[in-house]
Formats: C-alpha cells, sequence, structure tokens
C-alpha cells in the first residue's frame, strides 16, 4: 500500500464542512499545514503512518470548534495507512475571506 499523501488527505477533507457555511473546510481555505510521521516498525502494516493537521476556523469564537476538530480527526483515521491523527486548530494567521478558493468563492456567490 502506497503512504498517504498531502492530496490524500484535502482529498478526504473535502467532506467536512463548518456547518454554519455550506463550503468544505479545504475549500474554504482552514487548513494549513498536514505533516506525516512515520509509525513504529512493529505497527501493523496497515498503519504505516501518523498525520498532524494544522488548521483555523473562520472566527476564534465558533462554537463549532469541537465538533469540526472531531470530525477531522475521525475522516482522518479512517483513510487506510493512517494509524492516528491529530489536529491543531491554531490561530495564527488569522483566516481572511482570501483563503478562499474560486470554488467556494462561486458557492458563496463572492467575486
Amino acid at each position: 500500500m502506497p503512504p498517504v499523501t498531502e492530496q490524500d488527505v484535502l482529498s478526504a477533507l473535502k467532506s467536512c464542512y463548518d456547518p454554519e457555511i455550506p463550503v468544505n473546510i479545504v475549500d474554504l481555505g482552514l487548513i494549513y499545514t498536514v505533516t506525516f510521521a512515520p509509525v513504529p516498525a512493529d505497527t501493523p502494516e496497515q498503519a504505516r503512518q501518523d498525520v498532524t493537521v494544522d488548521m483555523t476556523l473562520t472566527s476564534p469564537g465558533c462554537p463549532e470548534h469541537v465538533n469540526i476538530s472531531a470530525q477531522v480527526k475521525s475522516r482522518l483515521e479512517q483513510l487506510p495507512g493512517i494509524r492516528n491523527a491529530a489536529v491543531n486548530v491554531v490561530w495564527t494567521p488569522p483566516w481572511t475571506p482570501e483563503r478562499l478558493s474560486p470554488d467556494a468563492k462561486k458557492q458563496l456567490g463572492i467575486d
């Protein structure tokens, strides 16, 4: 089984949403970094990597931060080859609408 890539992670996270905004968290620009770490050699073959995602939210007072983080962790741990996922919610740099993808802008009616 080939290792999971950053693109695999981002594709998987396109199924995660902020419940207040009808755009996935990747297109919202909430994902800042994805890092991988190999797991110990004695780990079963099907679990080759741990993954950590640094992400932000649209506002520091977002009431859904716990639910969104749990959704991201759960989705990543469903990927074949991932043993554990960690999610760090960070506030620097702060999210701005400039982080929206062209698809997100289209969905939200922003030119």
